[in-house]
């Protein structure tokens, strides 16, 4: 089958002809590579073999050419317990406590992750007497009792068996996605460099770059959309929390400078988060996603980065498209539950993000 432009940054074979060299069998000589597609235009496509070497390969000496799997990376292989502690140091809450290996986190309702305990590990303590501390600790702080709970894990089953469901039901779960920053630079569609801007789906190129900031203003407040009603300074905390951290905004110059788009990026030691990636509905399919994540990715790999993640609900089919682009890939998946015993709606006290 042929290669297509949108697969850039994908591990492909090309069977291709040795021009002038002959075979065993007398017919055309024929050689297999083996790695990442680079480039690709009309005439040629470029392949980058895990040893570094790249071969130019002109269509007309194509035989065969197809992607197959990715190898499994290091990143893949790393523990789902561990990425989560990497996940919570990118996000934290402005009030948190450890539980053995358990933590605890609240911040006034401010999104799942930064007002549940990540359930991981050993807490310390025989199970319900965890369970019992864990659940006075969120009611003084008058917030619901909320797990997040790594899928298929041993915990996930462990709390189900004493009558824990999930906390948001009509909601999937939550995918967490890895990728290797360089793969995913060499992955942008038609291999544009960071000083070229990102295209819309019919060729409009995006005619404002995305500017970086170190605290968010009120207008990325704004289109993020999951504050109301919460303590600005709290929202602002958890915002701006990690060891690195920049704001990517896109200001459409023809409507008086509104922001049309906006993205999180934080960096924990050589992992870069990638969140709160939106674009308002009537500027969408012009590009501005993704020239946000590619600003977002120039600036982590500045600041030291090797890999990234994203937390993406499994069902928002436009967030997992964009990072797949990117050569993004499931390394495990997390829930929300709640205790037998709770009443109140999550809804009514949480900010319902991933």
């Amino acid at each position: 089958m042929p290669l297509r432009l949108d697969q850039l940054g994908q591990r492909v074979v090309v069977r291709r002809l040795l021009s002038g060299e002959r075979g065993p069998p007398g017919g055309p000589a024929m050689s297999d590579v083996l790695g990442i597609l680079e480039t690709w235009d009309d005439v040629e496509l470029s392949v980058r073999r895990e040893d570094g070497r790249v071969f130019q390969i002109a269509h007309a000496d194509i035989v065969t050419a197809k992607p197959v799997p990715p190898r499994a990376s290091a990143r893949q292989r790393i523990p789902p317990a561990d990425v989560e502690r990497i996940c919570s140091r990118g996000w934290q809450p402005t009030d948190q406590k450890e539980l053995g290996d358990w933590l605890l986190r609240a911040a006034g309702g401010f999104t799942g992750r930064a007002n549940s305990a990540l359930v991981t590990g050993d807490p310390g303590l025989p199970i319900q007497v965890a369970l019992d501390q864990m659940t006075r600790w969120y009611v003084d702080r008058n917030l619901p009792v909320l797990a997040q709970v790594i899928t298929d894990s041993d915990w996930l089953h462990e709390l189900q068996s004493r009558g824990w469901s999930s906390a948001r039901p009509d909601q999937s779960d939550v995918l967490v996605q890895v990728g290797s920053l360089s793969r995913a630079r060499r992955a942008r569609r038609g291999g544009r460099s960071p000083s070229r801007p990102a295209a819309s789906e019919d060729g409009t190129p995006v005619t404002s770059a995305p500017q970086l900031q170190a605290v968010p203003d009120e207008d990325w407040i704004r289109l993020y959309g999951r504050t109301a009603g919460l303590d600005t300074e709290v929202v602002c905390a958890v915002l701006t929390s990690g060891e690195r951290v920049t704001f990517a905004s896109i200001r459409d110059p023809a409507s008086d400078g509104v922001t049309v788009a906006i993205g999180r990026g934080v960096v924990t030691g050589d992992w870069l988060g990638l969140a709160a990636v939106e674009v308002q509905p009537p500027c969408r399919r012009r590009g501005l996603g993704r020239a946000i994540v590619d600003s977002l990715l120039e600036w982590g790999v500045s600041c030291g980065a090797l890999s990234a993640y994203a937390q993406v609900l499994a069902d928002n089919n436009a967030a997992l498209a964009l990072y797949e682009r990117y050569g993004f890939r499931t390394h495990h998946t997390y829930r929300y539950l709640r205790p037998p015993n709770m009443t109140r709606p999550v809804a009514s006290t949480v900010s319902l993000d991933n």
